[in-house]
């Protein structure tokens, strides 16, 4: 991946990256949906669930990492309803994108990118 790429990738994860009172960094899965080009979230939050059986299976407690979270969004005429949403770790982006759809350049860039960046943070001793 040459380096224009590789900015790229970052800069389209980063972008969408939150911080919680606590310092910690999280993602949501309706951001990232987006970024992934999945138009459907009926469709992505089938790779959730892959994902999230994926995580329960190497031993690690899903709700730390897929936490579910009600989101509300503007209707028509000025209703309003929520929405499923989640709080997702890095490590949760990570299950999710290696369980994606592999036909989308865009499921690569997050392969890669969040396969480096948690490899980085277990190294310098991050816990997410």
């Amino acid at each position: 991946m040459g380096k224009d790429m590789e900015n790229y990738s970052e800069e389209i994860f980063e972008n969408i990256k939150h911080i919680n009172e606590y310092g910690q960094e999280f993602w949501y899965a309706r951001e990232l949906r987006e970024v992934l080009n999945y138009t459907q979230w009926r469709r992505f939050k089938e790779t959730i669930d892959r994902a999230k059986e994926a995580c329960k299976k190497s031993g690690n407690e899903v709700n730390d990492h897929f936490a579910g979270v009600g989101k509300m969004i503007n209707l028509a005429k000025g209703a309003v309803r929520e929405v499923e949403d989640y709080m997702l770790t890095r490590y949760a982006c990570y299950l999710i994108v290696m369980n994606g759809d592999s036909r989308k350049e865009v499921i690569a860039l997050g392969q890669t990118y969040f396969a480096v960046k948690t490899r980085q943070q277990e190294n310098s001793g991050g816990t997410r």
